[in-house]
């Protein structure tokens, strides 16, 4: 087991483990427990009472937040030659198609979104197992297959993310930088709360948020109160 530095002993004595923070005082708290040098990842993690191994308890989809994450997304659009320009003008890092899907079934991976249109995702079905297992893969669910290539980059690019239940029913999502105001923290992270709470699936019984936790880049996590989220 690693030996905690002096700053990181002092970091992790912030944190009451067995307490119930309300989101209010984790998004205080989280920007006081980070000790990196770099802008950390504000992170959240919620545990939820699904089975994702079944089809009618998966839980799925999009949220724009509020504040944004932060973070540039790079963004590639495969889009047809009549689309380039409405990409490109929506703020697409990267834009062509052809070029593009040899550049990726060589190996080339460095986006963190994709945006295509309906008529190109046939193209698309055989990098699957390059793009899936990256979460990479456009789909029609999340909005990044569209015939409205603008709007989709555009929304992207201002914070909109996609989050996806794993097989141990929790819900991942960067939310933000240490840099950011605590009420701007709390605010993206209640989006995301809000919207989990609307797709709850209707075969889920008993407990939905099971727990959640917000955290930075190498902090400890901190516990946030479920009963107190609406």
């Amino acid at each position: 087991m690693a030996v905690l530095t002096k700053k990181q002993k002092a970091v992790v004595a912030k944190v009451d483990k067995s307490k119930l923070y309300t989101l209010e005082e984790a998004s205080n708290l989280v920007k006081e427990v980070s000790y990196t040098k770099f802008d950390a990842s504000v992170d959240i993690a919620v545990r939820l009472g699904v089975d994702p191994r079944k089809a009618n308890q998966m839980v799925r989809g999009v949220v724009s937040l509020p504040h944004g994450t932060g973070k540039e997304t790079r963004v590639l659009a495969l889009v047809t030659p009549d689309k380039e320009e409405e990409a490109k003008n929506a703020g697409a890092d990267y834009v062509g198609l052809d070029d593009y899907l040899q550049k990726i079934k060589d190996g080339w991976t460095d986006v963190d979104v994709i945006v295509t249109q309906p008529q190109v995702m046939g193209k698309l079905g055989p990098l699957g197992r390059v793009l899936g297992p990256r979460g990479l893969m456009p789909n029609p669910k999340t909005g990044t297959v569209t015939t409205e290539i603008g709007k989709a980059i555009s929304e992207v690019k201002a914070g909109k993310i996609d989050f996806k239940v794993d097989k141990y029913g929790i819900v991942h999502a960067a939310i933000g930088k240490v840099s950011f105001d605590a009420k701007n923290i709390q605010e993206n992270a209640q989006e995301i709360i809000s919207t989990l709470i609307k797709l709850k699936p209707q075969a889920a019984k008993g407990v939905y948020v099971k727990s959640i936790y917000l955290s930075s880049t190498m902090s400890p996590g901190i516990a946030i109160d479920p009963k107190g989220i609406n």
